[in-house]
């Protein structure tokens, strides 16, 4: 995983001015690249992975719409959290006021807390980019 360098640049975090990994992405793999490897590596059709991708993708979402935190065995814990502002008195919080937005969290499996996902990964600093 490669990365670079970065100075913090947000005066209201306390870390402001300090200098902090960011990571590098090499790129983004699309869905019909990852139905190709997943046909191939199964041996099926892409048209196969493709119904099954999206299957999982309707079901997924709308367990995690109402509610619902989904887990996939091997791969993690899905969960929809809210994030809002802080209000002093529980009366005054108005949802469409205070609610600002959701966001998806992933929790990779993990062993002893220790998640598969995370290991082996081998850090490379970016020479190219400077500070």
């Amino acid at each position: 995983m490669r990365y670079k360098i970065v100075k913090e640049t947000k005066p209201t975090l306390k870390t402001f001015g300090k200098y902090k990994a960011k990571t590098i992405h090499n790129g983004e793999v699309s869905s019909h690249q990852i139905m190709k490897e997943v046909a191939k590596h199964l041996g099926t059709s892409e048209g196969n992975v493709l119904g099954v991708m999206m299957g999982l993708s309707t079901v997924i979402s709308r367990h995690l719409r109402r509610g619902d935190k989904v887990r996939l065995n091997t791969w993690g814990l899905m969960k929809l959290e809210i994030e809002s502002d802080k209000v002093d008195d529980p009366s005054d919080f108005k949802p469409k006021k205070h609610i600002r937005g959701v966001r998806l969290h992933f929790l990779p499996e993990s062993e002893k807390g220790k998640p598969e996902l995370y290991q082996d990964i081998e850090f490379q600093r970016e020479k190219r980019f400077t500070v």
